[in-house]
């Protein structure tokens, strides 16, 4: 018998990057008959839906698609809302599920519950950097001889590994803000915050909703817990008896990924390592590993390099303080940046971006808030924008897509957006690298 033998249980947003896949699957082996209800139609989930399929063909999954129906979040006894479903509490059709009281969950908050060793959980947040430095956690643990698996807003789903994770199993969870709202009264042993800027107040509503989500991963925290703080956030409190770890020093020496920005992720990542291992803790080990980590896909990284130019893809970099970290990562190495930002309108401020214009070479912006960002080549698309490039591009110039907003104006993610880029730059290189030697 399963945990959920015979439950009805709707999945709210199976998602263009298939999130809702991984709960759907686990609640099917665990006996649920599960409705999967998306306001995408088939055309824009075929993807996803071509995952779901032979559990489709066998009846164990039945799907909404254009839109929902308030009889698939009143007639069941659970609802798993995908977290990018935005101010969820004015949601119609999940005020109409708490109204009829049906329990509202979402696959963190079903993860977390099903843990064996809270202690030995490390969530990551942060308006910036958490990606990054989630993901070296794991690989310095991993790099060390430590059982640890990585999941959350970073990867796939963790439920189907439950039978995998011991009580000794260090997991490591990125967690978005929207992931936090949802989570309510729990946080990790080991809790980490990068940084703290605006952001995602298109979902929250408020910048001080979004604050007091992201300050979720600790309030509800025990004694004997550790807090760890990147620098700039040192004046957030913890709770009663929790160790606060300030970490305002940056790993020295050379990493494989570039910045001094990713020292200070390397620095987080090591006091995190240290509050989750303990004694078992080994220094130069750990130091030793996280200067391997290779960095992430579209995380500052080199996709194209042709005559002397590099193209580096920063696509996930989607507030204009990330933007600002990977300009300043070829701080001294060279001012000659062609910056390509822009895209959807989370309704933050881009002054910043503007500002950049003074330390690049140029700023080419694209996307819905092309016009929002003072001083920069208008350029719409990301193609006109490599296009206006290749006019003015020399030997030795880095060309950097570091957009500070979201993609989903003109791409399906931030993803998608990343690898149009490194096409449009092999393609430019095809085209002139003979020129530009």
């Amino acid at each position: 018998m399963g945990q959920f033998d015979s439950q009805r249980v709707t999945v709210m947003g199976l998602g263009r990057f298939g999130g809702g896949l991984g709960v759907t699957r686990w609640l099917v082996g665990q006996g649920a008959d599960v409705v999967v209800t998306d306001l995408g139609d088939q055309s824009k989930l075929s993807a996803a839906l071509a995952e779901l399929a032979p559990l489709i063909d066998r009846g164990s999954v039945a799907t909404r698609l254009g839109g929902h129906n308030v009889a698939d979040f009143t007639d069941c006894d659970l609802v798993v809302v995908n977290p990018a479903v935005p101010t969820p509490w004015d949601n119609r059709f999940l005020r109409a599920a708490q109204a009829g009281g049906v329990t509202i969950t979402t696959e963190t908050c079903l993860l977390v519950d099903r843990l064996p060793n809270r202690s030995k959980v490390v969530g990551v947040t942060g308006s910036f950097g958490k990606s990054t430095t989630a993901a070296m956690i794991e690989h310095t643990l991993a790099h060390t001889g430590v059982d640890a698996v990585l999941g959350g807003n970073i990867g796939g789903s963790l439920l189907s590994e439950l039978d995998h994770i011991s009580n000794s199993t260090v997991v490591v969870l990125e967690l978005s803000s929207a992931m936090l709202h949802w989570l309510g009264e729990w946080s990790p042993g080991v809790a980490v915050v990068t940084g703290f800027a605006p952001n995602h107040i298109d979902w929250h509503g408020s910048l001080e909703h979004y604050r007091a989500s992201k300050e979720r991963i600790s309030a509800s925290q025990q004694p004997g817990d550790t807090l760890v703080l990147a620098g700039g956030v040192a004046d957030w409190a913890g709770a009663a008896g929790v160790e606060r770890i300030i970490v305002d020093e940056p790993v020295g020496g050379t990493l494989a990924v570039p910045g001094v920005h990713n020292r200070a992720n390397a620095a987080v990542a090591l006091a995190a390592c240290r509050a989750a291992l303990g004694e078992m803790f080994h220094v130069e080990h750990s130091t030793a590993a996280v200067r391997t980590f290779p960095g992430l896909p579209h995380r500052l990284c080199q996709v194209v390099e042709c005559g002397g130019v590099r193209f580096y893809d920063d696509s996930k970099s989607t507030t204009p303080e990330a933007t600002t970290v990977a300009v300043d990562a070829f701080a001294g190495e060279t001012d000659r940046v062609h910056l390509i930002a822009g895209g959807y309108d989370k309704k933050i401020d881009l002054g910043v971006l503007g500002r950049l214009g003074e330390r690049v070479a140029g700023v080419y912006a694209i996307g819905q808030t092309a016009g929002l960002i003072a001083g920069a080549v208008q350029c719409g698309t990301l193609e006109n924008a490599m296009r206006e490039i290749a006019s003015t591009v020399h030997e030795g110039d880095i060309v950097l897509l570091s957009p500070g907003c979201a993609s989903l104006d003109q791409f399906p993610n931030y993803e998608a957006r990343g690898r149009a880029f490194t096409e449009l730059a092999e393609s430019l290189s095809a085209l002139s690298g003979q020129d530009k030697t």
